[in-house]
């Protein structure tokens, strides 16, 4: 605990993958206090043409008081 999810558009390397999990392990354990190992980070590559169904509309649009940074766009 925690898990940590990423969700993002397919093409990104392995490597961007990697850097970015590691930065956010950090963050985690500085932050919260967590220990290093109890940290997971998973990444979810959602398709363009489906981000506003799988992301937009059920996690950034409905999910309110959930969200602490919001983007800068809107799909209505």
């Amino acid at each position: 605990m925690p898990h940590v999810i990423v969700k993002l558009w397919p093409g990104k390397t392995e490597e961007q993958k990697k850097e970015l999990t590691q930065k956010i392990v950090d963050a985690v354990h500085t932050s919260l206090g967590n220990g290093l190992h109890s940290i997971s980070v998973g990444f979810e590559e959602i398709s363009s043409e489906n981000w506003k169904e799988e992301v937009y509309d059920k996690d950034i649009k409905n999910g309110p008081g959930t969200i602490y940074q919001e983007p800068g766009y809107t799909m209505d």
